[in-house]
Formats: C-alpha cells, sequence, structure tokens
C-alpha cells in the first residue's frame, strides 16, 4: 500500500493551459491506477482585475494581444497542443472572458463536497467547449447541479460574499510563494512543477514516488 501523496494544483478555469496540463495528468493517472496523489485544488486569477462581470471576448484580446492576428499566433501553441492531448477548444464559441472569482468559490465549496475534481473538469468543459460565461451564476449553478451539489444553495451563497475574501487570501498566498503562472502542481508540498507537463514526466514522478515507498 503506497502512502498517500498531496497533489496541490493552482490553476484558474479559463486558463488552457490549466485544461492541457489536466489531460495529461489524467491520462497518467489513468495508466496507474494505484497512483499515491491526494489531489487538491487551489485558486489562481489569471485577471485579478477583471470586472465583476467580465468582458467581451474581442474587447479582451484587443486588450491583451492587440487584436485577433495577434491572439492567434498567442494562441497557435495551445490550439496544437490541445488537439495532441485530444482535446477541442471552440475558441469562436466564446463570446466573453469571466472573472473567475465565483468559479474559484464554486470550485471550494465542491471540494468540501469531494466533488473538486468534478467541479474543475465541468468549468473546462464548459468554458473551452461549449464557449458558456462561467462568470454567471446561474451557469455555475447548473453546473453545480450537473455533479450533483444543490444547484438552489449554491446560487443563494453565489449572491452573498461568502468565501471570497478566503479565495483572494489563497490566491495572494500562492504569488507570495513565487508563483507567477499556471498551472503549477506541487507535489508532497515541497516540489514545485510548472506549466502543463506531458503525462511521461507524470509516469516518471508516479513511478518514482511508489519504488519510494
Amino acid at each position: 500500500m503506497t502512502d498517500t501523496i498531496k497533489l496541490d494544483i493552482i490553476s484558474d478555469p479559463i486558463c488552457p493551459w490549466c485544461y492541457i496540463g489536466k489531460a495529461h495528468l489524467d491520462k497518467a493517472l489513468g495508466e496507474h491506477p494505484g497512483h499515491p496523489f491526494a489531489i487538491e485544488w487551489h485558486p489562481f486569477q489569471l485577471n485579478p482585475e477583471m470586472p465583476a462581470g467580465g468582458m467581451g471576448r474581442r474587447e479582451y484580446l484587443e486588450g491583451k494581444f492587440g487584436g485577433k492576428e495577434g491572439a492567434v499566433r498567442a494562441y497557435a501553441p495551445v490550439v496544437e497542443h490541445a488537439q495532441a492531448a485530444g482535446l477541442n477548444i471552440d475558441f469562436e464559441a466564446m463570446q466573453r472572458t469571466p472573472n473567475t472569482i465565483d468559479a474559484h468559490r464554486l470550485i471550494h465549496w465542491a471540494g468540501i463536497e469531494g466533488r473538486q475534481t468534478a467541479a474543475v473538469a465541468a468549468l473546462f468543459k464548459a468554458y473551452f467547449n461549449e464557449g458558456r460565461d462561467i462568470g454567471a451564476h446561474d451557469v455555475l449553478a447548473d453546473i453545480a447541479d450537473s455533479i450533483e451539489m444543490d444547484a438552489a444553495v449554491v446560487l443563494k451563497l453565489l449572491q452573498s460574499d461568502a468565501d471570497i475574501d478566503d479565495i483572494r487570501k489563497r490566491d495572494a498566498h500562492s504569488r507570495e510563494m513565487g508563483v507567477n503562472s499556471v498551472p503549477t502542481f506541487i507535489v508532497g508540498g515541497k516540489h514545485a512543477v510548472p506549466g502543463a507537463q506531458p503525462p511521461e514526466l507524470w509516469h516518471k514522478v508516479i513511478t518514482e514516488l511508489t519504488n519510494a515507498a
């Protein structure tokens, strides 16, 4: 019996590299059913200054990349790596770039119910495959319902300030530790593994940890 090892994942549900990184990790974990990891997801906002209601995707891309052509260049490697990981990202379907504070609150509440990874997966799917606005409370409540959480309770919590300060403090703590990009994986509270690492790296890590145990 291998001892459990904490795998902390710092990510944002609108980060395409986080989506790709999760797919790579999932592939490796699927091939190591006895893997030692106990996974916990942690908040990091790529755009902490985003207006509460988000903004139009076109306006966002023009501000960040100087327009569509700059965005196409910036996202070309994302598209390539997503396809290699078997993922389909529908950039055309995305009409808004949300503020993700409420999505992070949903992930936190899902964690209390043991559904955290399911919440992360559902948010990635909603945003990258379906182009849904995951900053909208009704969308988040619908996602909660899809992973067997109580949508009415989640909606009520979203309409309050519950856990907003906590999410912001946890985000700030990660930055203070030196995290400046996501995904960042922290193995056993000691070793930081930045970026969307390929399944082969996770195979190696899991094998080494299992042998060491």
